[in-house]
């Protein structure tokens, strides 16, 4: 999808992350949270704020008292408070001080954090050096891939590089693609992660330098494409976009008679870069595309660079590797992301994980140096406890809300919504927002 699609949509918004179950609405003239383990509809919300404010509000109230006491939700722990956007008086409150999982609630606090500290027009930055100039087209050394945290790296980006390094004549690398990630530290998973979750590519381990496999940005992940093979017991085709030597895939999907039942595994085993794909794919089965995170999202952004150079003509002598640039270098070329005030559309929209905890880590070596979650965070903290939240009250362990120990309670979330409005860019981090209705705006 075009990011620019991403751009129009209704005031209404929405956020849900759906295995958690939870919801935060914002509606035009009212903010609330919901915290609970029950989808709810924001329909009875956006009627009753465009009815008469005493009306609305009473109405309001015995509608989520009506929906939050269903017996259905028995057992259920509820945190609920709705507040006037223009006042910040608090119009209905359910266990609103009871600190519950954050989820993707987390992203706003991380996003307009990022937008204060970093600024909208922040990008990140992937360059190119040598140790020395090159000369009659070769490169006596090895060339150096830095990143800073870019998201968007796709493969036609990493060719765009190699073109530029092609542009400076050369063709020949006598040492090595050298990948440098230390811009973050080497910490690849956050606080409480489940193991279960690190074959996804919501939780992809996260590094100073990585790649995408699509427009979504799903950094960290590479996606595996099956489809059946040429007749019934055949091997299935499978495949990797992009096309990368830094995953291996053992396949045994087996092609079933058509009209069987579909039956696909894709798991990378932990710890490896090593992707077992299992099961039946009927003959006549539609072609599947699941997204899975590489444990090493360094390898695989040098080994897309190798390729991309190849492709170029340049040729480099020996293998892909992890080290630091040695100073004074020489840039050959660089490369910028998009502005943060547009990624917001894909990280927003798409409740993307990956952004999330590269601007936590963004923020924490722009103000400490240190491109690390502790250092990021400090900064969510000391921008939330300006905006309407107690840090002694929230508990912030990662930037997407991933952990289950990340906690917040209803009644801070919406003090805080109230209070950013002020923010010069509030208009465009609204914008951003998911929009319940609209396909691809509203992701868990």
């Amino acid at each position: 999808m075009e990011l620019d699609a991403w751009a129009g949509g209704d005031l209404a918004a929405e956020i849900v992350r759906i295995d958690l179950m939870y919801r935060v609405v914002m509606p035009r003239f009212v903010t609330a949270a919901l915290m609970v383990v029950v989808v709810l509809l924001a329909t009875s919300i956006s009627q009753a704020a465009a009815q008469p404010r005493s009306a609305s509000v009473d109405e309001l109230a015995a509608q989520l008292d009506t929906l939050l006491t269903d017996p259905a939700l028995e057992g259920v722990t509820v945190g609920a408070v709705v507040r006037s956007a223009e006042s910040g008086e608090v119009l209905y409150d359910r266990g609103g001080d009871k600190h519950l999982p954050a989820a993707s609630s987390q992203k706003l606090l991380t996003s307009a954090a990022a937008l204060a500290d970093l600024g909208p027009d922040y990008r990140f930055r992937t360059t190119v050096l040598v140790s020395s100039p090159p000369s009659g087209g070769v490169v006596a050394g090895d060339i150096y891939l830095r990143g800073t945290g870019d998201p968007t790296l796709v493969q036609d980006r990493f060719d765009e590089l190699a073109a530029a390094v092609a542009s400076h004549g050369v063709r020949e690398v006598r040492g090595s693609v050298v990948a440098d990630d230390t811009w973050f530290d080497s910490v690849r998973l956050g606080t409480d992660w489940s193991q279960q979750d690190e074959n996804f590519a919501y939780a992809a381990p996260v590094s100073a330098l990585s790649a995408s496999p699509d427009s979504d940005f799903n950094v960290g992940s590479v996606q595996v494409d099956l489809a059946p093979g040429p007749s019934v017991g055949a091997p299935a085709q499978v495949g990797l976009t992009p096309p990368t030597s830094s995953v291996q895939l053992d396949n045994r999907l087996t092609t079933g008679p058509p009209g069987s039942a579909r039956q696909l595994a894709a798991d990378r085993l932990h710890g490896t870069d090593r992707i077992l794909v299992a099961g039946n794919m009927p003959l006549d089965g539609r072609p599947a595309h699941p997204l899975r995170s590489v444990a090493d999202p360094t390898g695989y952004a040098a080994d897309l660079f190798h390729s991309a150079l190849a492709r170029r003509g340049v040729r480099v002598m020996g293998a892909t590797h992890a080290d630091t640039t040695p100073a004074g270098a020489v840039e050959l070329a660089s490369l910028d992301s998009m502005p943060l005030g547009r990624l917001l559309f894909p990280f927003l929209k798409l409740s993307n994980n990956g952004i999330a905890e590269i601007l936590v880590k963004a923020m924490g070596r722009r103000d400490a140096n240190e491109g690390s979650w502790p250092a990021g965070l400090r900064v969510v903290q000391r921008y939330v406890a300006t905006h309407g939240v107690d840090p002694a009250t929230i508990q912030l362990v990662d930037g997407s809300g991933l952990s289950t120990a990340d906690l917040v309670a209803a009644d801070d979330l919406t003090a805080f919504l109230v209070a950013i409005q002020e923010e010069p860019w509030f208009d465009q981090w609204y914008a951003a927002l998911p929009i319940a209705g609209v396909p691809d705006h509203l992701v868990g």
